[in-house]
């Protein structure tokens, strides 16, 4: 989990890095920081994609907001198939 605190600390070895240098413990504990962020953004990413749901497929026309089966000549719905013209939705 990414916290406030967890940056804050990320941030502050960082801006010790550029100014007088990590010690070996310092170093240490900021690689062990980092991949926690990054574990944390995965999960955020992982969680995000998990909740993304496809409305429409491939075979669908499009016509969206009800199910139905394509035929040979079309759905029948909206006339997205051979420039049939279907009842309006």
């Amino acid at each position: 989990m990414i916290t406030k605190e967890l940056v804050d600390r990320i941030n502050a070895l960082a801006r010790k890095q550029r100014c007088d240098g990590l010690t070996p413990e310092e170093k240490e504990e900021q690689h062990q920081l980092r991949q926690q962020y990054l574990k944390g953004i995965r999960g955020q990413v992982i969680d995000t994609l998990d909740k993304i749901k496809f409305v429409e497929d491939e075979g669908s026309c499009g016509c969206g907001g009800h199910e139905h089966k394509h035929h040979s000549d079309g759905c029948g719905c909206c006339g997205h198939h051979h420039g049939k013209k279907g009842p309006l939705h």
